[in-house]
């Protein structure tokens, strides 16, 4: 792992890295003679002891849902507060996943800030099988926790088996007149989410790979992260 913001980091508007690549963070070449779980391994210890989303990413859960970004880049996320529920609008623009909240892309349109920013890197995804992931967020806005939630929830909806969790993600983008909001936020309930929003555990990677999205207070009453079977 390298240390600070790592070789060639960008900076871009509201202090997000700009074409964050894998090798500021991680020795590329170092790993390549290592095993995916190694790997797997390195990328956890790395990110455990940070107030950060991170996540091993099986590479066939990445190909379906990289799939669905090219179909719907875009799609609305509700985020537990204590006073309801916070809207969030996700943007696909390549392999990172940027998110705002709805009020301020609803003030401020295509200017509005990034608040979230997930970075995949598939670099590894053919040679090992898995794609890494971490992300940047803005401590104004939101806490690790929450940022959690959101990293939970574009596994739930891009990444899921159910077609019915998918169709909101498609009606969002091609017949945005007949999305509900309140409809995601039924189906987080249907799913066992709702204000309980937990880590997703992947089965197809050595048949216990979480999604091992970390943030502090994992007990708060609003996303007590545990692991969750999909």
């Amino acid at each position: 792992m390298h240390g600070g913001k790592g070789l060639g980091s960008k900076t871009s508007k509201g202090g997000f890295t700009k074409d964050k690549a894998l090798d500021s963070i991680l020795n590329v070449e170092m790993v390549k003679g290592k095993s995916a779980e190694e790997i797997k391994q390195i990328w956890n210890q790395y990110f455990s002891a940070k107030d950060m989303v991170y996540a091993v990413i099986p590479k066939e859960k990445f190909d379906l849902i990289w799939k669905r970004a090219q179909e719907c880049p875009s799609f609305l996320y509700a985020l537990p507060r204590k006073e309801g529920y916070k809207f969030f609008v996700g943007q696909w623009s390549g392999t990172e996943l940027h998110f705002t909240s709805l009020i301020n892309m609803q003030t401020q349109g295509e200017t509005a800030a990034n608040q979230l920013v997930l970075y995949h890197f598939p670099d590894l995804q053919k040679e090992k099988g898995i794609v890494l992931m971490t992300a940047e967020m803005d401590s104004k806005f939101l806490v690790p926790h929450e940022a959690q939630c959101l990293g939970n929830q574009v596994q739930l909806f891009y990444a899921t088996d159910y077609s019915e969790t998918y169709e909101l993600v498609k009606t969002f983008n091609h017949t945005s007149s007949e999305f509900k909001y309140m409809s995601v936020i039924s189906e987080l309930g249907q799913r066992g989410l709702g204000r309980e929003l937990r880590p997703l555990k992947f089965k197809h990677f050595n048949h216990e790979s979480s999604y091992d999205a970390h943030g502090a207070a994992m007990q708060h009453q609003r996303c007590a992260c545990r692991p969750l079977e999909i």
